[in-house]
């Protein structure tokens, strides 16, 4: 498993697993924030990885409205307050 480490002595470090996919798609998975996303190569997976732990935790992007989610077609009353556990296979591996 590989560790990655921002560079910054105080900053917490963080467990990351890379798959390659049957298809020769990688997936990363970042096992502390509970965060996964892929790319084409390694490279791509771990920058959208790097990306979507910072929308995660709040670092980078807007918080979602209430009409954010009625232009999707999302009825906001039945979006949870709190994250749910992903239905996603490689967080049960």
């Amino acid at each position: 498993m590989a560790r990655a480490d921002t560079g910054n002595s105080d900053s917490e470090r963080r467990e990351i697993r890379l798959v390659e996919e049957e298809d020769g798609r990688w997936s990363a998975i970042d096992e502390g924030a509970g965060v996964a996303s892929q790319g084409e190569t390694r490279s791509e997976a771990l920058a959208n990885l790097d990306e979507a732990v910072a929308l995660h935790r709040g670092e980078i992007g807007d918080p979602i409205t209430d009409a954010d989610l009625r232009d999707l077609g999302i009825d906001p009353d039945t979006v949870p307050d709190e994250p749910q556990v992903p239905d996603a296979p490689w967080f049960s591996e």
